[in-house]
């Protein structure tokens, strides 16, 4: 243990904001009497988040400066047999980097919430989630075994639950809500088989403990197959990944969750929840570089997630939506990089993916602000001259995102399309083509929704929304204006916009040297070198953030994305009547798109109808028919029967019972000659 990391002082990250969820959430709440009010509670949860972002950045610092390490057990909690369950920490560089991530934008979402949540009544309420949120995802975060981690894991998904539902007198975002609970619990089925499974054959939930046994895992098979038992557990493990991070076809939640309030987009869709399963999976590097199948299976999906999520992005009008299918996508490119044992790429994308796509969500929110409440794209443009500050931010989100060279997203995400380029596990080929061609579809996508808002003819007076709530924001209580000029946001929200513009312009080029081809992850994240050499060979073309980006202009990635930032200015700004045709031409892709490939028609009329049916099938036939009608009800019917013969023979006269006992000894000597017989 690193004198420099103290328990004591490492348990404020946590308890901080815990301390101020509760202080918000129960005397700035009915329940408390409303003691505290809005001015008082932000400040306790905001001062709560603020202290959690200072000690993680010292750690970090510490990690980086003196190699500070540490890896202690606070309590045990229960002991069942051999194995402990226990609650401790684990401080490496992978959890103080993500210490800091988490830290950081939670603190830049809590300012944006004051002037976004300004007038609505649950102001109280959703500060004291959102604190929860971020005490939740450091738990996980911060834990040195399975058992802490599936805490973490659970809860930050109950509070989720609770924020895309905070306007719970709203159908569709209760429907959201439970969407996202539901689909969640069968990633999470897959997870806890998983650690049920470690827990079983390795006798711990420790990290270390469980990855000193990697090797024994290797040799065994699941009892009763002929499936190796490590495949089986990774697999497993990343079903749970699938779930959290949104992977296909567990996605389906993430786009309906828009319903909440727009700063838990970014804290849950950015930098948090949904990159819970990356964090995850790299954390169990050491048991993924023991299977090429579970690779080959996190590299497909993640695959498939990047490039038609992509697609489905394209054809969105709620600008929440457009930012929402975009993080889907890139959360496919994290994926893809875990496939081909990239993890410590993966890790990185995570980190420049957490500022500039806060950065996008919480700049849709201020437009949605100074919009009065309009989320369709289509009814913006023009936006820049009024919204100077959000203008400019949201610009330097989607140049990030598309991966322009020298941003923060450039260096990440070419490093996932080199890593993939190198790797030769099955799949690979397929992979190679989906992230390529999502480098055009991202820029299509993210330059069609800026073109739209901030450019071109003003279209707000067109919107036939426009003397009313917005259907997204019905029960948002902000103020209305008598007109519908837009306007620039307070300085609660663009400040948070302007520091989250700083690591998504420079992050990456600072960054990419250490994190990728230095010794920053050291012992954290573990790669078979032999086995999977993407990492060697993307180390052996490294030759500096400047090189790498000058090269860039010249890359097929540059050609594919720049391609797409013409043909979006082409279609929406000088031919606006050409998207309108080609969607009558192509009217099968664009039902199939807007159908969301019918996954939720599947979900819903086949998935969920037959488990209703199972589910009634089993209460009917099982439960009213075996267990009440044969075990409860037979049961007494039997023992009725047997009294109401037996009660015949109770008459009461003596000569009756004489005969019985006659009738019987006669039957027991017949019985003894018989067997002598």
């Amino acid at each position: 243990m690193s004198q420099s990391l103290q328990v004591s002082t490492l348990l404020l990250v946590p308890m901080a904001p815990l301390v101020g969820a509760m202080l918000a959430g129960i005397f700035g709440t009915k329940l408390g009497g409303n003691y505290l009010g809005r001015r008082a509670v932000h400040s306790i949860t905001i001062l709560g988040v603020f202290i959690s972002f200072v000690i993680s950045a010292m750690t970090l610092f510490s990690v980086i400066t003196e190699g500070a390490h540490l890896n202690e057990t606070l309590y045990t909690w229960m002991v069942v047999g051999s194995l402990n369950m226990q609650v401790g920490f684990l401080i490496d560089s992978l959890t103080s980097m993500m210490m800091c991530v988490v830290t950081f934008v939670s603190l830049m979402v809590h300012i944006y919430t004051i002037g976004y949540m300004e007038e609505d009544e649950g102001y109280n309420r959703f500060f004291s989630y959102i604190s929860l949120f971020t005490f939740s995802m450091l738990m996980l975060v911060m834990s040195n075994n399975l058992l802490q981690l599936f805490f973490g894991w659970e809860a930050v998904g109950l509070v989720s639950y609770l924020l895309i539902g905070f306007w719970f007198t709203r159908p569709t975002a209760v429907f959201a809500n439970m969407k996202a609970f539901l689909v969640n619990r069968v990633g999470d089925f897959g997870f806890i088989l998983g650690i049920g499974l470690i827990a079983a054959f390795t006798g711990s939930l420790d990290y270390s403990e469980i990855f000193k046994k990697t090797h024994e895992l290797t040799a065994l098979l699941l009892p009763g197959t002929e499936w190796s038992l490590i495949t089986v557990i990774c697999i497993c493990l990343f079903i749970g990944a699938m779930g959290k991070s949104a992977q296909f076809p567990l996605h389906v939640w993430l786009p309906d969750s828009m319903e909440g309030p727009t700063p838990i987009s970014a804290l849950i869709h950015a930098a948090t929840m949904v990159t819970a399963g990356i964090f995850m999976v790299a954390r169990m590097s050491p048991l993924f570089e023991c299977s090429d199948t579970a690779l080959s299976v996190v590299l497909i999906v993640g695959s498939i997630t990047a490039l038609f999520m992509g697609f489905l992005g394209i054809i969105q009008n709620d600008i929440k939506r457009v930012v929402a299918y975009s993080t889907l996508s890139q959360l496919g490119y994290m994926t893809v990089a875990l496939g081909v044992s990239a993890y410590s790429v993966a890790v990185f994308h995570l980190l420049t993916h957490a500022f500039f796509k806060a950065l996008l969500f919480l700049g849709a929110g201020s437009v949605i602000m100074g919009m009065h409440h309009n989320q369709d794209i289509r009814w913006m443009g023009g936006v820049r001259k009024y919204m100077p500050i959000t203008w400019i931010t949201s610009l330097i989100g989607s140049l990030a995102l598309i991966g322009t060279p020298f941003f923060s997203g450039f260096y990440s995400k070419d490093s996932i399309i080199e890593a993939v380029g190198a790797s030769q596990l099955y799949g690979a080929g397929f992979a190679y083509f989906a992230v390529l061609a999502g480098v055009f579809v991202t820029a299509f996508y993210s330059f069609r929704m800026y073109f739209l808002v901030f450019h071109g003819e003003e279209r707000y007076d067109q919107n036939p929304d426009a003397h009313h709530d917005h259907g997204a924001h019905s029960n948002d209580d902000h103020d209305h204006h008598e007109h519908n000029m837009p306007h620039e946001s307070p300085w609660v929200v663009t400040l948070p916009l302007i520091l989250l513009a700083i690591p998504s312009v420079a992050l990456g080029f600072i960054a990419i040297g250490p994190m990728l081809f230095g010794d920053f992850f050291g012992d954290a994240i573990v790669i078979n070198a032999l086995a999977h050499p993407s990492m060697k060979e993307l180390s052996e073309a490294f030759v500096g953030p400047v090189e790498m980006a000058i090269e860039a202009f010249t890359s097929v990635p540059f050609e594919l994305a720049l391609f797409g930032v013409v043909l979006s200015y082409y279609m929406y700004m000088i031919n606006p009547a050409l998207p309108t045709a080609i969607k009558r031409m192509a009217q099968p892709i664009y039902t199939l798109l807007e159908n969301k490939y019918y996954l939720d028609w599947f979900n819903e009329n086949i998935i969920a109808r037959a488990t209703r049916a199972l589910g009634t099938g089993l209460w009917r036939g099982g439960d009213q028919n075996v267990i009440d009608g044969f075990i409860v009800n037979g049961s007494w019917k039997l023992v009725g029967l047997c009294a109401a013969v037996i009660r015949k023979f109770q008459s009461g006269f003596l000569f009756h019972y004489a005969l019985s006992m006659i009738f019987g000894v006669f039957l027991l000597m017949s019985w003894f000659l018989w067997l002598k017989v």
